[in-house]
């Protein structure tokens, strides 16, 4: 279960960093749009994309974000991608995130795929 100060932070417009495994186990660390999806965290990639690589082949993920509004009070989410998503199912997440973040649907240039995180661990804050 997402909790609620964490999903009010996921929902809104604030950039997270997610953190994937590398095949030699070093860190791979990029900037994501993220959202929600009933009682997952969701964020869009190509599905060839090294995060997407990485999560293939081992699903643990780490999430953080500084929220605008208090850059201070971070959220932190630790899980594992239980489930990808693709086509129509996919591109309507997309599109809901692209609304949230850009304002207008996500582009059809490229295939996207979509992963849902099972959350495991949840900070929000410094405490």
């Amino acid at each position: 279960m997402i909790d609620n100060d964490v999903r009010r932070h996921l929902e809104g417009t604030s950039v997270a960093h997610i953190a994937t495994v590398q095949p030699d186990g070093s860190p791979h660390a990029v900037p994501i749009w993220i959202g929600t999806e009933g009682e997952h965290i969701v964020f869009l990639t190509g599905p060839n994309a090294r995060k997407a690589q990485n999560l293939r082949r081992d699903p643990r993920v780490a999430l953080s974000m500084a929220p605008a509004e208090n850059p201070l009070a971070p959220v932190i989410v630790r899980g594992r991608v239980v489930r990808w998503l693709e086509g129509d199912e996919a591109w309507e997440i997309c599109d809901r995130l692209a609304m949230k973040y850009i304002g207008q649907p996500y582009p059809r240039d490229d295939e996207r795929v979509v992963a849902m995180i099972e959350p495991e661990r949840q900070i929000y804050g410094m405490g």
